[in-house]
């Protein structure tokens, strides 16, 4: 199986923990000259200088930029693109926070969907021009189970997170002719501060034990346990990989077998 990503630029988001750290360190490792991208310029130096470095002249940078500033973020890609062009774009930016959906007001819509949605599609724009004169590319998003099956109290996030999968899937029949696949990796209940923030959202709203609660979602999940980041992180870094070549337009669930549709 080729999973060599030698040669290879990688730009992973949300890259100063959780899933995105873990993407970054599994496409390093496959040997991709990965570029983290991210709010907090301190944690991005950090994340940068310990990446692994295996392959002859493998080498790691770091961007700061704000996916919620589109027009800075999109700034900042495109000059990084220009000199340094993307094969590989890994889309990961932390969730909207909690709540009925209901009870939304229209700007935690509008916050998320430029989050989201605006800030992959300005990624997207930045980067895909190399990538169709490399007629070789990967897009990957990090996305949520749900797309498939609407997750309780997390009215916003199930809402954007779907346009998100739509475009996702559209986009991957506009560029598969030119080498580019554009896929979704659905995680499941995972070890992130994500979680910690759903687990709280909870406890706010129920106000239940943590625990128990942890308790009734675990019992939702086949596997008996929450994910860990790496675990989604292989799922990003296989999809990357030149085996997965003829994998495109697909939304892969991570869950442990949580999900009960097909």
């Amino acid at each position: 199986m080729d999973l060599d990503l030698s040669g290879k630029h990688a730009l992973v988001c949300g890259a100063s923990e959780g899933i995105g750290h873990a993407a970054a360190i599994e496409l390093a490792l496959l040997g991709a000259n990965v570029t983290v991208l991210a709010r907090r310029e301190d944690a991005l130096r950090g994340v940068a200088a310990t990446l692994p470095c295996h392959k002859a002249g493998q080498k790691h940078g770091w961007i700061s930029a704000d996916a919620n500033e589109t027009s800075a973020l999109s700034a900042r890609v495109h000059e990084l693109a220009a000199g340094t062009p993307v094969h590989i774009l890994v889309n990961n930016s932390g969730g909207p926070p909690g709540g009925r959906a209901v009870e939304a007001d229209a700007e935690a819509y509008l916050a998320a969907f430029r989050q989201h949605l605006l800030g992959n599609q300005a990624l997207v724009q930045a980067v895909v021009a190399g990538m169709q004169s490399a007629q070789w590319g990967r897009i990957v998003n990090v996305i949520s189970t749900s797309v498939k099956e609407p997750i309780a109290n997390l009215g916003v996030s199930n809402t954007v997170r779907g346009a998100v999968a739509s475009w996702s899937k559209t986009l991957s029949r506009e560029l598969g002719g030119f080498g580019i696949t554009v896929n979704n990796v659905l995680p499941g209940y995972t070890r992130t501060r994500r979680l910690d923030q759903i687990l709280d959202d909870r406890v706010a709203s129920t106000g239940k034990d943590r625990d128990q609660i942890a308790a009734t979602m675990l019992a939702s999940v086949p596997a008996a346990r929450f994910a860990e980041a790496t675990e989604i992180a292989a799922a990003i870094a296989f999809l990357s990989s030149p085996a997965a070549a003829y994998i495109n337009g697909v939304s892969l669930a991570v869950d442990g077998g949580r999900m009960q549709s097909i």
